[in-house]
């Protein structure tokens, strides 16, 4: 039977698929492709995880390459360079007249970072911490252009210098740690474009960002691309950054490529289901507007200071040490049954802030819970923990690889409840799990699992279910979604609203994306260098910014 295409080539694809006609997109081209990819097979230990895949990148071109995490796109674009660890890799890729798929490691090795060069989802990972960005970029050149290190480094410093890194000279002597995340990944593509690539692999490059720097920064790979003339395969789950970025886009669903297009008429009229169900993912408000009997505030805080010690340069660090204030002044009140969003770019202060509800760190000012003020008393303060719980943004790195569900969801009660019989804990545990949607009949041996036994999503929601066991009135959420696929997010959220409605439970929500506050949020604070800058309800600060910084963060994440 033969696989219907769609120009540049949609093969092996699953049965709803194929019922989609998928017909040559008006914006196809018969000029030659830079890659011209076709039945790209890649499997691991014998199983096939990228299902015969085709496509194709003109010169010039924009393509995003979307899908949910395990959906195969990262793998297909390591693939291509061969850079995917012991993976088995059959099909075709055409590159420059050559198949870069039957080509040996050694003239492999040429093309890497020349012709075909690769930005990595996490740049401090990426980059190597022993060495300066300016050492390492001038590697690059001299290794493929076999120029003297003094024109390496003088090179080096104009590529950080054209990807808009302030005082490129002094950051070319920096190491990656001194460097912001902006910075750093304005650094990976200095090195990216060190050898003017004819294609740009770009794996995730902003989702480690926020809202502004993500615009920024594709703001500059388009101002790149255009001056280079490259093309660019993007590869990214987010759809917003697909809209503003892309030319093309090619959806991947476990394994196979399931629809092709123009983004315009991908987005206007999608024609495989699960296309329709990324670009129908968005958060959706579904929040008790107004609680009956708002009460007494769970949280009220006046002119909270948070500080750090910093130390002090010369001879004065040896006898006092310097102060950082990471929160000034915070003023707010988290009332029964309410979100409080706090929203802001990295450093500006709202997981210090979280931190300090928590009782994690000192501070200074008011700060009460349930009426009751953090204090030195253990006793005390541990009848607050269980008022007060946390969700982190991270579950897989939050749960404990070496405990079970249940002891993970009933560790709580050990510490709160430590006498209730072991037969009724474990009722208990049953119902928070069966609370957040994990049931036995759907996990078999559920109590007896692990954390990597589960999904990003259900890991967050076992993360929930802990929190919720102790019954508390208020969970501060870290980025509860972030690290979460477009789907996942929005049925995490949609459990969070439900259970603030059936429990009245109050939130405390830190988080960077507009959207996530717009769903979720009552009220909101603004947050830059430790200072709330705008306070309001979520209608007003979203809708009728005053703040310059608002209007910035709000306009970046449309």
């Amino acid at each position: 039977m033969t696989t219907p295409t769609l120009g540049t080539g949609v093969s092996s694809l699953p049965p709803e698929g194929a019922r989609f006609g998928l017909e040559r997109s008006s914006a196809e081209t018969t000029d030659p492709a830079l890659l011209d990819v076709r039945g790209l097979r890649v499997a691991f230990g014998g199983k096939e995880v990228v299902h015969g895949v085709d496509f194709s990148i003109q010169p010039g071109e924009k393509l995003a390459l979307v899908g949910e995490s395990g959906s195969g796109k990262t793998v297909t674009a390591l693939s291509l360079l061969k850079l995917a660890l012991n993976a088995d890799v059959s099909g075709s890729a055409q590159f420059g007249g050559r198949d870069l798929l039957a080509l040996p490691e050694r003239e492999l090795r040429g093309i890497r970072g020349s012709d075909i060069a690769m930005i990595f989802q996490e740049p401090m990972t990426a980059l190597n911490p022993l060495f300066t960005v300016g050492d390492q970029i001038a590697e690059v050149l001299e290794l493929k252009q076999a120029v003297t290190r003094k024109q390496a480094w003088s090179s080096a410093i104009e590529l950080i210098a054209s990807t808009g890194i302030p005082e490129p000279a002094r950051r070319a002597g920096a190491f990656p740690h001194q460097l912001s995340g902006g910075q750093r990944q304005r650094a990976m593509i200095a090195m990216a474009l060190a050898c003017q690539p004819k294609l740009l692999l770009a794996d995730e490059p902003t989702t480690a960002l926020d809202v502004t720097l993500r615009a920024q920064i594709l703001d500059l790979l388009s101002e790149l691309q255009a001056r280079n003339g490259m093309a660019v395969l993007l590869i990214t789950h987010d759809l917003n950054l697909v809209r503003k970025f892309a030319d093309r886009v090619a959806v991947m669903e476990s394994g196979h490529m399931v629809e092709q297009g123009v983004v315009a008429e991908v987005f206007a009229n999608p024609r495989h289901g699960y296309t329709r169900k990324l670009i129908d993912s968005r958060p959706v408000r579904d929040v008790a507007e107004a609680p009956e009997r708002p009460g007494d505030p769970v949280m009220r805080a006046e002119e909270l200071q948070v500080t750090y010690p910093v130390p002090v340069p010369g001879i004065r660090g040896w006898f006092r040490r310097g102060e950082f204030v990471a929160v000034k002044g915070a003023s707010f009140a988290v009332s029964p049954g309410r979100t409080v969003g706090v929203i802001g770019e990295s450093g500006s202060g709202k997981s210090t802030l979280a931190l300090a509800a928590l009782g994690l760190m000192p501070s200074r000012g008011l700060l009460e819970v349930a009426g009751q003020a953090w204090g030195n008393d253990a006793a005390a303060n541990k009848a607050l923990r269980r008022t007060v719980q946390v969700v982190f943004q991270d579950p897989f790195s939050s749960l404990s690889p070496r405990m079970t569900v249940e002891e993970i969801t009933g560790e709580g009660l050990l510490v709160h409840e430590p006498g209730l019989a072991t037969a009724l804990r474990r009722e208990r545990v049953i119902a928070a799990l069966a609370e957040v949607g994990l049931h036995e009949t759907q996990f078999p041996g559920l109590l007896s699992r692990y954390p990597h036994e589960f999904s990003g999503g259900q890991r967050q929601r076992l993360a929930i279910a802990r929190a919720l066991i102790v019954q508390p009135q208020l969970l501060v959420l870290d980025e509860p979604t972030s690290a979460l696929d477009v789907t996942i997010q929005k049925q995490v959220l949609g459990l969070l609203q439900r259970l603030q409605r059936e429990k009245g439970l109050s939130f405390l929500l830190i988080t960077h994306d507009v959207d996530v506050i717009r769903a979720m949020a009552h009220d909101v604070l603004v947050m830059k260098d430790g200072q709330i800058l705008e306070a309001g309800t979520v209608g007003e600060i979203l809708d009728n910014p005053r703040h310059g910084y608002t209007r910035t963060l709000v306009a970046a994440a449309t």
